[in-house]
């Protein structure tokens, strides 16, 4: 019971941020920010957040830019989530390199 709770939370948490990144893309100037998946504690307390950023040279400038609205991120996530959680999480974003790493692989099957 608890899994699948946490799991629809983690699903509503990931939609509403994709939503607000995708909003906000055209204050990023032709960057793409993605949100690849989210993992909240057993408490609720605390969401994982990675996301996916195109191109990737920007990514480690867009990660700090997004820690810097950190807490206007959550605020508005809490506007839109508010009648679904009682206490919204603190934010921790991390940046999700999985698809330079496919892009590598393909390089080095391709040689």
């Amino acid at each position: 019971m608890e899994g699948t709770r946490r799991s629809k939370i983690e699903r509503l948490l990931q939609k509403e941020l994709s939503e607000l990144f995708r909003k906000q893309a055209a204050l990023m100037r032709g960057t793409l920010v993605s949100v690849s998946m989210v993992r909240i504690s057993p408490d609720l307390s605390i969401a994982k957040v990675y996301l996916s950023i195109f191109p990737s040279e920007k990514g480690a400038e867009m990660i700090e830019s997004i820690e810097k609205n950190k807490k206007t991120l959550r605020y508005d996530l809490g506007q839109i989530v508010r009648l679904q959680l009682r206490k919204i999480p603190e934010l921790v974003f991390f940046l999700d390199d999985s698809l330079d790493y496919v892009e590598h692989i393909d390089e080095l099957l391709k040689k």
